[in-house]
């Protein structure tokens, strides 16, 4: 079966296909973009691709820097270097090319370019987006190579404040990038346990999309065909990298995941969040490992969602189905069972579940957990009691 090249504007622009990363340049230029700065990360910054994607730019009359100095869950430190590097340059927008990490970073990078208040000032709290200068935003291009958070199609970036040791969302309705290319052929060299963990976090977003309370029929839609591309392709793209059918899909599930949250996320998500800034684990992967136990603890609040769930992805029409596959799935691609087994104790239990509790995921859950609840909840995630 061929890769369909198709475009779509919903919920921005969006160019997918195999080779459409050929259109960079001209999608820069829709943007007004004379002198973009590709921001990624250091280790896809070393990679070819980067280094064709800046060369076509350039070929095409383009000034395209480059900024990289970005960790796996970006800091504020990093958006400061960035904004510097794209003040010095003389940077007309931002090119975000990369996982989850680089595309938040570089929408951060772009929110900041013109602002004059600190990055924290716009923390999704309140009405502080209000305090955001919008003609200072730069314009940005988003060119995701992993298929996991669906960054390109969000209008917020997860920063970590390493001085509070918390991560923080920072919102703009115009952080959502104008353009986005989903080109399969970015991510076919992506090994199996990067594309299972990212894959897992797709999942995790439409999963916590589709169980939240909040009422967004569209979203609910986006979800439930997310989840069943997952699926269908997230294996296929585990057991073969270079399919191009299964990574385009993944690309376009990812997508999907994130356009769904607009309904919200959950408690895999505030208890990621902190996991994440306390011990720099990778996001995908701490969701993947804490889904089944969530999903366990939420089940009787949300069993007639579940079983609707269950019917449109073809499982046994039985109690537990969901996650009677999600456990399936996690062993098939390789997924850790347990925190433990990569590196995080419970030694902080009480911090995180303070945090969990705190976090805006906790919000839409469709159960609500106090501290100490949360606690427990990943106590059972770091030693395996489901």
């Amino acid at each position: 079966m061929s890769v369909p090249s198709v475009n779509w504007n919903y919920p921005t622009a969006i160019k997918a296909g195999p080779g459409r990363i050929s259109e960079l340049p001209q999608a820069c230029r829709e943007l007004g973009m004379a002198r973009p700065l590709l921001v990624t990360d250091p280790g896809l910054a070393a990679l070819p691709m980067v280094a064709a994607a800046q060369a076509a730019c350039r070929e095409a009359g383009l000034q395209c820097g480059l900024f990289h100095d970005i960790k796996g869950n970006p800091t504020g430190r990093n958006v400061d270097d960035g904004v510097a590097a794209y003040r010095q340059g003389g940077h007309d927008g931002v090119i975000a090319m990369g996982g989850g990490s680089a595309l938040d970073a570089a929408k951060a990078i772009a929110l900041m370019a013109g602002q004059q208040r600190p990055l924290w000032d716009f923390e999704d709290v309140g009405d502080n987006y209000l305090r955001v200068n919008v003609a200072g935003m730069a314009p940005v291009v988003a060119v995701p190579t992993t298929a996991g958070t669906g960054s390109e199609v969000g209008r917020a970036s997860v920063i970590t404040d390493e001085a509070a040791e918390v991560k923080r969302i920072i919102f703009h309705a115009r952080m959502l990038p104008a353009i986005v290319i989903l080109d399969p052929e970015l991510t076919v060299g992506l090994p199996p346990k990067i594309t299972a963990a990212t894959g897992m976090d797709a999942l995790s977003h439409n999963l916590e999309a589709y169980c939240s309370p909040v009422f967004h029929p569209m979203a609910t839609g986006i979800a439930l065909e997310g989840m069943r591309m997952v699926k269908e392709y997230l294996p296929q793209a585990v057991a073969d990298g270079a399919d191009l059918q299964a990574r385009q899909q993944m690309l376009v599930a990812s997508s999907m995941g994130a356009t769904a949250f607009q309904r919200g996320l959950g408690a895999m998500h505030a208890l990621a969040h902190p996991l994440g800034a306390l011990y720099d684990a990778h996001h995908g992967l701490l969701n993947a490992i804490l889904m089944p136990y969530v999903l366990k603890a939420n089940q009787h609040a949300v069993a007639p969602r579940l079983e609707a769930l269950a019917r449109y992805l073809d499982l046994p029409a039985r109690p537990g189905a969901v996650l009677d596959w999600v456990l399936a799935l996690r062993e098939a691609i390789g997924i850790a069972h347990t925190l433990a087994e990569i590196g995080i104790d419970d030694a902080q239990a009480e911090r995180v579940g303070r945090m969990a509790a705190a976090d805006p995921s906790a919000g839409t859950n469709p159960v609500d957990y106090s501290a100490a609840q949360y606690t427990e909840l990943f106590r059972a995630a770091v030693h395996g009691n489901l």
